[in-house]
Order: C-alpha cells, then sequence, then structure tokens
C-alpha cells in the first residue's frame, strides 16, 4: 500500500487527537542508545537498528515515541499536559523459527496520544478517547493491568532478591516461567571459587562481590511452595468481559488479600469507562494483557485487536507508565502518565479491505 494512503489516516488520527487537547510534538528519529539500553537492556539490541556517530557516540532509529516524549516532558513541561505525534518508528522483525509467508514492515508509522497528569480519571480518559477513534472498524478491546500482576509477584513469599528478578522479567513471560520453575525446587548448590588471580572485566569489583553474595545467599533460599504457582496460574487465566473477571477477581482475593487493592482499581476503572459512554460488558479484561506483550507499562495496559487478521499485530496499544516518568526525570521525580498509539496502515489496510 502506498505510504501516501497511509500518511493520510495518520493525519486523521492525528487532527483527532488534537481535537482532543493535544499538542502535536516531533521526537528526533536517530536517538541516544545508552537510555535506551537503560530501559530495556541488551534486549533492545535485537529489535532496534543501531548506528556509531564518531562525535555522538552509539545511536538508534526510534524504536517508538513514548521515550523521547517523556524525556521532552520531564525537561520542563508543565501538568496537566497533552501530546500527540505522527511518524516513523523502526522496529527489526523477528521471524521465529522461519522467514513468514507476510513479514510485517520494519518501518511503519505510529500516531500517538500521550497524557501527563495527577488525574485519577487519565486511564479511562486515554482509553475512552481510542475506543471513539477506533470503533468504525469493529476491533476487540482487550485490557489488563500491569499493577495487578506485580502486587502478586511481591507479595510471593520469596527473598528480596528472587522477587526483583521475577519484576524485571514479568514482560517477559518465557523467562518469566523458567524463573518460577526454578525457585520452585531446591536452590543448586555453588562453588565459588576463591582465587589470587587479578580481577577483570566490564564489571567493578564491587559489583561482582556483590553479585557472588547474592549468589551464596540463595542457596539457603526454601523453595516456593506450589500452591503460589497455583495461584498464580489462576491469575493469568483470568480472560473475559469486565464485569465477569472482576468478580473472578474478587473470589481470588478472598485467599490472595494483597490483590484487593488493585481489583479495587480496576472496578472504579470500570465505573469510569461508563460514565464515559464505554460499556464495560463489551470491554475483555486479561490478567495476562501486559505480562505478554508490552514493556514498561506499570499500570492499565489495553490493546485494540482486528479479528480474523492471522498474524497481525494489535491495530492499537497503550497504558500506563509511571515508573518510566521516574527514571528520565530529573532527581527520580515521577509524573503520572498514559498514552497509546495506533498504527494507521494498519487501518488503512482495513479500509481498503
Amino acid at each position: 500500500m502506498p505510504k501516501r494512503d497511509k500518511q493520510a489516516v495518520g493525519q486523521r488520527f492525528l487532527n483527532a487527537f488534537r481535537e482532543a487537547g493535544a499538542v502535536e510534538v516531533a521526537p528526533d528519529i536517530l536517538l541516544p542508545a545508552d537510555t535506551l539500553l537503560d530501559l530495556y537492556g541488551e534486549d533492545i539490541r535485537a529489535r532496534a537498528y543501531t548506528s556509531s556517530d564518531p562525535l555522538r557516540g552509539e545511536m538508534m532509529l526510534r524504536p517508538d515515541f513514548t521515550v523521547p516524549v517523556v524525556q521532552m516532558h520531564m525537561a520542563g513541561g508543565a501538568e496537566p499536559a497533552r501530546y500527540c505525534y505522527l511518524g516513523e518508528v523502526f522496529r527489526k522483525q523477528d521471524p521465529g523459527d522461519e522467514r513468514p509467508a507476510n513479514p510485517r514492515d520494519n518501518e511503519y508509522l505510529q500516531a500517538g496520544f500521550e497524557l501527563f497528569a495527577h488525574d485519577p480519571q487519565a486511564d479511562a480518559e486515554v482509553f475512552a478517547l481510542f475506543h471513539r477513534l477506533l470503533a468504525p472498524w469493529g476491533l476487540r478491546a482487550v485490557t489488563g493491568d500491569m499493577g495487578l500482576v506485580m502486587d502478586a509477584v511481591r507479595a510471593l513469599p520469596l527473598s528480596e532478591a528472587r522477587r526483583d528478578a521475577l519484576l524485571h522479567h514479568v514482560w517477559r513471560p518465557k523467562r518469566f516461567g523458567r524463573l518460577l520453575a526454578r525457585f520452585s525446587r531446591p536452590a543448586a548448590r555453588r562453588n565459588v571459587a576463591q582465587s589470587a588471580a587479578p580481577w577483570a572485566g566490564l564489571r567493578t569489583r564491587a559489583e561482582m562481590e556483590r553479585r557472588m553474595a547474592r549468589l551464596a545467599a540463595d542457596q539457603d533460599a526454601a523453595p516456593l511452595d506450589p500452591a503460589w504457582i497455583a495461584r498464580l496460574d489462576r491469575l493469568f487465566a483470568i480472560s473475559a468481559a469486565m464485569p465477569k473477571a472482576l468478580g473472578e477477581l474478587t473470589d481470588l482475593s478472598r485467599e490472595w488479600p494483597d490483590l484487593a487493592p488493585a481489583i479495587r482499581r480496576i472496578d472504579d476503572r470500570a465505573g469510569m469507562l461508563a460514565d464515559l459512554g464505554v460499556a464495560p460488558e463489551t470491554v475483555l479484561f486479561d490478567a495476562s494483557h501486559g505480562h505478554r506483550t508490552m514493556e514498561y507499562y506499570d499500570g492499565f495496559t489495553f490493546s485494540f485487536l482486528a479479528d480474523g487478521r492471522t498474524g497481525w499485530p494489535p491495530i492499537a496499544t497503550g497504558g500506563r507508565y509511571d515508573a518510566l516518568t521516574a527514571v528520565l526525570g530529573r532527581g527520580g521525580r515521577a509524573i503520572p502518565a498514559v498514552g497509546g498509539i495506533i498504527r494507521p496502515g494498519l487501518v488503512a489496510e482495513l479500509e481498503t479491505a
């Protein structure tokens, strides 16, 4: 499909975001790699296009808009603030075991909306805006809440180091599952040999000593009771219309009280959506939603999916990312933030079909 047609669809969404009170911004296409590596770790190299500049060092073609928009806002933006944008992002597409028959674009448009505000209705406002704009295409709306998942992990009877490891990989379900399996078995004994050889490596001696101390302490950790694994499995299996899912979550919270505050937040959000004209019974709540698909979101998450389009990514995704603003803000200052993106190219394909 011609890029011109995709741009035209993107401009329609951009105009709608402007009408919703957003200010248009245009972040750089080339971004410093060190910030993205600090956020995502070395995994980002598998997805981003990198280049080396003799003066600016390692650079990456923009893999998303959220990071540069947060940096821009945290450098001096006032609150509340609404931003919108339209432009290309660049991602290497993982073909898996074999090359897909219809590979997705490595360069594609994103039209986005970001809201920075201390407003309890911000989640509902952003979702309702996307819900209204995407209504003509009959997409399936799915929501989740990473705050619920993180509260569940923090409630596990594990050492702080083991909980931190699970939280670090909470967006990577395969690694998360492997860690849970390892923590449910007796810890392997490690023999850290003493040596008079000089210390060498990219990490400092203090960092390596702390790492060895954590490994030694982990040897005495008791295995995680299988009952907790079963509870996590029950949590991740909850996927139903929002009212029904809330009932199932409430049942689970009777034996897992630590989940109650997050469930109240989800219930409150359902009421706010209803007030904004979105019927909660038409929205799916999937407790494993953000756990499977998104990085850096730490609260409400959402996707809009085109049923019957096998192999398609979501038409739109978004969520809350308060922790990201603390990482990118000055002195750890955090601002509540929520936003989302639409892929105009996929919408253009739907219109053509």
